[in-house]
């Protein structure tokens, strides 16, 4: 039996979602909290790969179990992991349902705080440097990523992807208190994608780069010539959504 199952975390202490050979992941700690409870070997395929420090405010998995799920299983769950993970609901899924695969939305934001605040420091970036944003120009950029759906230019090398198209549904930034949300939402993205379109925007709103240098290296599919990766403390992924109800 297939079971899809809607989690979050706080992804401070963990060297990202993959199991490491290494160091602790987030699918290795709830692998082992669910062969602890099921007393059977369980491996669990996850909605898509987040890096070290990255978090998910809604995140979806699947594994598959010879037993029915005890129906006191969600709360188990919660009591064994550590407090930064936490189980919201399980499903019955059709055995053919991939949390990976048929997953067709995918949304995330990333956390810009303007003053230094030492209780946000592990799920926000501090950037000190608000002064120097001009805000026009940082919509502009994220309003430039809309014309494409081929994004070389953001994506970190080294990536065994067969293709770097993707389809965005939304870039833009949102003035909060005291900081900046970037919201963007997809179909797929690419490896490191988020964080350096972060990275691209805030460079082009401090005049670090020109917005036609962007459109270049989109159009040409080449690298910018001054790329910035922006922290991962800042990044959450937000909303995951599938073409059939579970």
């Amino acid at each position: 039996m297939r079971y899809f199952a809607e989690i979050a975390y706080r992804g401070t202490a963990y060297h990202g979602w993959q199991r490491q050979p290494n160091a602790p992941s987030v699918q290795q700690t709830i692998e082992e909290a669910l062969e602890l409870i099921l007393r059977e070997t369980i491996e669990i395929v996850g909605c898509g790969r987040t890096d070290t420090g990255v978090h998910a405010r809604q995140y979806v998995l699947h594994f598959d179990c010879v037993e029915e799920l005890p129906t006191n299983l969600l709360s188990r769950l919660n009591k064994v992991l550590p407090p930064d993970i936490s189980f919201h609901r399980l499903a019955l899924v059709d055995a053919a349902a991939h949390a990976r695969f048929d997953a067709h939305h995918r949304a995330y934001e990333y956390h810009l705080r303007f003053r230094k605040d030492p209780f946000t420091t592990q799920t926000a970036y501090y950037f000190p440097f608000a002064t120097q944003l001009d805000q026009e120009q940082l919509d502009a950029a994220a309003r430039l990523l809309l014309e494409y759906s081929d994004f070389f230019p953001f994506c970190k090398t080294h990536s065994d992807v067969k293709t770097m198209r993707c389809e965005l549904y939304r870039s833009e930034w949102e003035s909060v208190p005291n900081g900046l949300v970037f919201h963007i939402a997809a179909n797929r993205f690419l490896r490191g994608m988020v964080r350096l379109i972060v990275g691209m925007c805030l460079n082009v709103g401090q005049g670090k780069i020109e917005l036609s240098e962007v459109r270049r290296a989109l159009d040409t599919q080449t690298r910018l010539t001054k790329s910035y990766s922006v922290p991962p403390e800042g990044l959450f992924l937000t909303d995951i959504r599938y073409p059939f109800e579970w």
